[in-house]
């Protein structure tokens, strides 16, 4: 399984190992999954984002793992969280949590289970003070999985970015504190 971050019910999140470039591009580099990330990206871009998610491990202690699920042992999705890095954005540097999951995994719940796992270990284990994620308001599966982690809208953060399609502009950011997450953990732990 590779180096073991997190799990829950159904799912192990891994480190990225050196062959993993070749798996992503093979079960999560589809048209579907890449529609609102850019497209399907060439395989050296996805071996220079698994260098700099590596390099982020070895550095701050998070990044961005490989979703495996624990009853067929099979990749399913990629999530993650790293250092908002596009510097047209308003808040570079801050906590950037993300995911993307297989496109025959989809409706199962996996991007919601993953990600709690995630702002839960951003928030407790890597004492991040908020988390912010980042989509384009064409891409409604995205904030809508955002709105159903807690996470509020914030327009203040929007940022055009002449390097994706106008579909999928601007890009549109939700943040949620550690505080929030505390009171929705109080409130309602499911």
């Amino acid at each position: 399984m590779g180096d073991l971050v997190l799990e829950t019910d159904r799912l192990v999140l891994r480190k990225i190992d050196e062959g993993d470039a070749l798996l992503q591009d093979r079960l999560l580099n589809t048209p579907a999954v890449m529609a609102h990330l850019g497209g399907v990206k060439e395989l050296h871009e996805i071996e220079a984002k698994h260098a700099k998610a590596m390099a982020s491990f070895a550095r701050e202690g998070f990044g961005f793992m490989m979703v495996i699920e624990k009853e067929t042992g099979e990749l399913v999705g990629h999530c993650g969280m790293k250092r908002v890095d596009n510097p047209l954005a308003p808040n570079v540097g801050d906590h950037e949590i993300g995911w993307l999951v297989r496109e025959d995994r989809w409706r199962r719940g996996y991007a919601h289970e993953a990600m709690r796992a995630v702002i839960d270990w951003a928030f407790r284990s890597i004492g991040a003070p908020h988390a912010v994620a980042l989509t384009c308001e064409s891409n409604v599966g995205s904030w809508k999985l955002m709105e159903k982690l807690g996470m509020k809208r914030r327009p203040d953060l929007d940022f055009h970015d002449p390097a994706m399609p106008d579909r999928d502009n601007p890009t549109i950011q939700y943040s949620l504190t550690k505080q929030q997450w505390e009171h929705m953990q109080c409130t309602d732990p499911a």
